[in-house]
């Protein structure tokens, strides 16, 4: 029946599939990139194919029932070969199985036996046609996977060929991107080599230029610096030819001087005539020139050789106007000697023998008086008493040099204590209140008494060091004599505090006094008064300093400052010859008195004056002191300012140029006005009663 054989042939075929499908390889995954799984793949499709182990399973149960319907037509077994054949993958093959029933197996035993024997020959037909059948199957199925085999290699070859030319392509895109790369890595770095190139060739040419400009400011410096030393070589020069010329000029200025005292002592026992008073006139005007010459070039530098021309002209003036002088006076001699001779003869003549008349005394001027020469040089008494206190101030000095030259730390405090509590209440002192300057008085004469007085935080006495109170007192009179130099030339009032301060503390300590008055007479020689003459061999410097001149690196204060210092510290001595301290017990008479400002007023105006110096300091002298030396003095004292007006003026006039006229036209107009209302009138910044009250 077809029918049937068709439904188990096709029963059969799915239980095939089913098997295959249930089978080992049927069950594995197969992917597209199975080429990237490594070589392993290509070695397994390179090896032999061999059956499955299903392929027994296949012939013992499926070909035994294809054989029951072998007498159907031919075309049923066709059909079911060529089935097979049509789908290979679906039959396993087991090559174990195909073997054991293989008729040509040389595994087939040969047993010999009756009941054995006769078993095998019942099966030899079967397994024979199924030996058939799974060669054919076998063989379909090596067919199927030989078909398989050739597509996947030829696949595998396309699929290879594709990647090989992907590769190659990609390879050489690579090559040419690569190439692209080193190209344009090659032109940067061509370009970079370029710019550094560039850049180090304009920093080699930059660092050329600017060792070129190096080397022309170093020439340029170094001309500079050239100039300078020689400048300074030929300032230098200079300023030792200038001083060469400043002692010439000092020396030819006193040698002038000298001349101009002995043409002023021509004639003096007599009325001088016109030509002599003419000769005192210019010879008091040539030495009012030199005075001016040596002003300016202390103001101004060195003097010049001109100067010296000029000084040297008027020396030699000077020595023809005393030549002239001298002969003019021997003339006048001679002819009152040929007039006495005369007289006497007609005298003998006319008279009787026994009569004789004494000879006549020689003539004197109006009023009995004589014209004499003012000095140059301070009086012996008081130069011997400058001498003293400046030698007391040595003294002292010399008493605290241990105190001061002392390198341990502890003496070290103990002088910087003292200093502040000498020196700072002078700093504090103020036109405020009397109760605030008795204050400081008392701190001050605590102080001086070895009590201990209260500084920055401690307690301080000079009792702490053997050399503590001539260290104190040294200080103390320096400051007092500091503060009129500058306090008081910038205030004028501040004068009559510290004064009168200075003077109770003089009463009470006179050794603080000669201090005060050494230092005084130190930085302002004027006061005492004393006019330093420049020696043989002094340097200029020293001259200077020894003026009252301040000196800092060969370089002299101005004039205005220095006349300015000078003024203070003048009024500062004006004021304490007229203060005494008002409260406790007085002493009689005060320690430096009114009389010592008479006496300097009388010696200042006993000798020459100076140009722009005396006019300043003289009135300075009569604005603080005039009103009470006018009490005390009275009519001597109006003798003395018109003596200073009609005498003494004219003189400063005489050597004043026009350039200086300031101070004395103001000492003029104070004497005028003094003169016309018969008073002095009381300086600013007086202490009156009231302020002692407040």
């Amino acid at each position: 029946m077809p029918s049937e054989s068709r439904r188990r042939l096709s029963r059969c075929r799915r239980e095939s599939l089913q098997a295959l499908r249930s089978s080992g390889k049927g069950r594995l995954c197969y992917h597209r990139d199975w080429l990237l799984r490594g070589e392993g793949v290509l070695e397994e499709r390179a090896s032999t194919p061999q059956l499955s182990s299903y392929a027994g399973w296949v012939v013992d149960h499926v070909l035994p029932h294809t054989q029951e319907n072998l007498s159907a037509s031919e075309t049923s077994t066709s059909s079911s070969s060529t089935s097979g054949l049509d789908q290979p993958s679906f039959v396993p093959r087991s090559p174990i199985r195909s073997l054991a029933f293989s008729p040509a197996s040389p595994r087939t035993p040969a047993t010999p036996g009756g009941t054995k024997g006769t078993r095998e020959s019942q099966h030899t037909e079967p397994m024979l046609l199924r030996s058939s059948r799974g060669i054919e199957v076998e063989g379909c199925i090596r067919m199927y996977e030989l078909v398989h085999r050739m597509q996947g290699t030829e696949g595998l070859r396309l699929w290879q060929e594709e990647q090989e030319r992907k590769v190659r392509a990609l390879s050489e895109m690579a090559s040419e991107q690569l190439k692209r790369f080193d190209e344009r890595k090659e032109r940067e770095h061509r370009k970079e080599f370029q710019d550094l190139r560039e850049v180090l060739d304009k920093s080699s040419r930059e660092a050329l230029a600017q060792q070129e400009k190096l080397k022309a400011e170093h020439r340029h410096r170094a001309e500079i610096l050239h100039l300078k030393l020689w400048e300074a070589e030929q300032q230098r020069l200079r300023r030792e030819e200038g001083q060469l010329r400043l002692r010439s000029l000092y020396a030819l200025q006193e040698e002038l001087l000298h001349l101009n005292q002995q043409l002023d002592s021509v004639g003096q026992h007599r009325d001088p005539k016109v030509d002599l008073l003419a000769l005192r006139s210019r010879g008091k005007q040539l030495r009012g020139l030199i005075s001016g010459i040596i002003r300016t070039t202390t103001e101004n530098g060195v003097p010049t050789a001109e100067d010296q021309a000029v000084a040297e002209s008027a020396l030699q003036e000077m020595r023809d106007l005393l030549t002239e002088a001298r002969a003019c006076e021997d003339k006048r001699r001679r002819q009152d000697e040929e007039e006495a001779r005369v007289k006497r003869q007609d005298t003998q003549v006319q008279q009787r023998p026994e009569v004789h008349n004494e000879c006549p005394a020689p003539s004197q001027g109006p009023g009995g008086t004589r014209s004499e020469g003012l000095q140059v040089k301070v009086q012996d008494s008081t130069m011997q008493w400058h001498q003293q206190l400046q030698e007391a101030s040595r003294q002292c000095v010399l008493a605290f040099e241990g105190l001061t030259g002392s390198k341990d730390s502890q003496v070290k405090k103990i002088k910087m204590d003292l200093q502040k509590a000498a020196t700072i209440p002078v700093s504090q002192i103020s036109t405020i209140a009397g109760s605030k300057l008795k204050e400081i008085f008392d701190k001050i004469h605590n102080l001086l008494s070895g009590k201990p007085v209260p500084s920055g935080g401690r307690s301080v006495s000079v009792t702490l060091n053997p050399q503590g109170l001539d260290f104190v007192q040294y200080k103390l009179a320096e400051k007092f004599v500091k503060q009129g130099e500058e306090e008081v030339a910038s205030h004028h009032e501040a004068a009559f505090p510290i004064a009168a301060l200075a003077s109770g503390i003089w009463e009470l300590h006179p050794r603080v006094g000669d201090l005060i008055l050494a230092h005084l007479h130190k930085n302002c020689p004027y006061s005492v008064p004393l006019y330093p003459a420049f020696r043989e061999g002094m340097a200029l410097e020293d001259y200077q300093r020894m003026l009252g001149y301040q000196v800092k690196d060969s370089k002299v204060e101005q004039q205005d400052r220095f006349l300015k210092c000078m003024s203070g510290m003048m009024r500062l001595y004006a004021a304490i010859i007229q203060l005494r301290w008002p409260y406790g017990t007085r002493r009689e008479v005060h320690p430096h008195g009114l009389n010592h400002g008479w006496r300097w007023l009388a010696q200042i105006l006993n000798m020459e004056p100076l140009p722009d110096v005396t006019a300043t300091l003289l009135l300075d002298f009569l604005e603080l002191c005039g009103n009470a030396l006018m009490k005390q003095y009275q009519a001597q004292f109006w003798k003395m300012m018109l003596l200073i007006k009609e005498d003494y003026c004219p003189r400063i006039e005489a050597i004043t140029s026009s350039g200086q006229m300031g101070s004395f036209i103001r000492l003029k107009r104070f004497l005028e006005e003094c003169l016309q209302r018969k008073e002095v009138p009381v300086p600013n910044g007086f202490l009156t009663s009231s302020f002692w009250r407040s």
